[in-house]
């Protein structure tokens, strides 16, 4: 078991106890387990899953930040965070439909940052296609 915790610039989204955490990097995905290696990685727009002790998954919708790894506890530092239920699924895939829309037309950095937290969002809430939370 290991302290998770979830923190932006305005709150503590999360703290608990995990059996495991998966997140991506701008390296690529990876998994924290209990005794973990101290690490600390840059984190990429990403849905990331915080397994619980109890056995059920917080799902954590990351856009960006960074991700440290010492003494049995992970800390999730991002400017912006949210927790799968805090999400407005029909929100964000009317934005992912705009960026979408918007690169049809051709490469647009905004669109793109756009398009990237939509999936985040979308991906921490079931997937594109899933209608509820921790839909696995």
């Amino acid at each position: 078991m290991m302290t998770v915790s979830v923190v932006s610039p305005e709150s503590v989204l999360f703290t608990g106890e995990a059996t495991q955490v998966i997140t991506r990097t701008l390296s690529g995905e990876i998994a924290f387990l209990p005794h973990h290696a101290a690490f600390l990685g840059a984190l990429a727009e990403c849905h990331t899953r915080i397994y619980l002790v109890d056995g059920t998954i917080t799902d954590v919708a990351i856009h960006g930040g960074f991700v440290e790894v010492s003494n049995n506890k992970v800390n999730l530092l991002s400017d912006v965070a949210e927790l799968a239920d805090d999400i407005d699924r029909q929100r964000a895939l009317v934005a992912k439909e705009r960026a979408e829309e918007i690169l049809n037309h051709g490469q647009d950095a905004h669109a793109s940052a756009a398009l990237a937290r939509a999936h985040a969002r979308l991906n921490a809430t079931g997937g594109v296609t899933g209608t509820a939370a921790g839909a696995h």
